[in-house]
């Protein structure tokens, strides 16, 4: 059962990213509409079936050993992608976000030794739930400015084609990118006040890594909301900032869970 759902997962992953990538290479601005609705429901399939595998997997807890939070980071990234596209027509992220997903999650299912999920109260589980949206939005933000940057490389040296005219409005792209990340800084902002009132010992073992690398993650997406507001920043100083901070948001999460389970092999909350 926990096998079928993973590979369903995987498969609908898969398809729908393809379904999202084919009229990048076609002609006709009219063909991203056609394919982005199916496609966006059959990754809700993947989403719906991605998190019915994590419960069987982990035992309905929270799994924070490296490869299940990976999965479990997937899987939210995804949900959030869709509920983006219900106002925002950016379904060009999925060519980004599920393929990814697909690959994280048969890494957990196929490749990764089975873990013991460690008990938590509901003050971490708010903490750790806060963290997770917070590291799922800014991950969407980074995926938007993937694409901008590949927009404004293209739009400058002229590479114009039909796989551009595919992607959504440079404009649009820029204006969902801010707000990502000003919903991201504020749910990162909520990750370091929970962590406060709830870690006990935040800046003991394990945790004084995160800690630093949350906060300065922080203070890079805080200036860049500020550049934008007072400077008017935009095009490659954002990229390069949302890329930077979501460079150092990924050490925060996953940097330390990496050297000390897969290189030390220790065993970490």
């Amino acid at each position: 059962m926990l096998s079928a759902l993973s590979i369903f997962a995987i498969a609908c992953y898969l398809l729908a990213s393809l379904m999202l990538a084919r009229p990048l290479f076609g002609a006709g601005s009219t063909a991203p509409a056609r394919f982005a609705r199916p496609a966006l429901a059959i990754a809700a399939m993947a989403v719906v079936a991605h998190a019915a595998g994590l419960l069987a997997m982990h035992r309905g807890a929270l799994d924070l050993h490296f490869f299940a939070a990976l999965s479990l980071v997937a899987c939210v990234v995804c949900a959030l992608t869709l509920l983006v596209n219900l106002s925002r027509p950016v379904a060009t992220l999925g060519v980004i976000v599920f393929p990814l997903s697909a690959l994280l999650l048969w890494v957990d299912s196929f490749l990764a030794p089975r873990t013991v999920p460690m008990s938590m109260d509901w003050q971490i589980k708010l903490h750790v739930t806060v963290a997770l949206l917070a590291f799922g939005v800014l991950s969407i933000a980074a995926a938007m400015a993937i694409l901008l940057a590949v927009q404004e490389r293209a739009l400058r040296h002229r590479h114009l084609g039909p796989w551009l005219s595919a992607l959504p409005p440079l404009t649009l792209t820029e204006s969902l990118l801010f707000r990502l990340i000003g919903a991201g800084f504020m749910l990162l902002t909520l990750t370091l006040l929970t962590g406060i009132l709830f870690v006990h010992n935040l800046f003991g073992q394990h945790l004084v890594h995160k800690t630093v690398l949350s906060i300065i993650a922080w203070l890079v997406f805080g200036a860049l909301l500020y550049g934008r507001w007072k400077h008017g920043w935009r095009g490659r100083s954002a990229v390069n900032l949302t890329l930077i901070g979501m460079g150092v948001l990924a050490l925060a999460f996953f940097g330390s869970k990496f050297v000390l389970e897969l290189i030390l092999h220790r065993a970490v909350d």
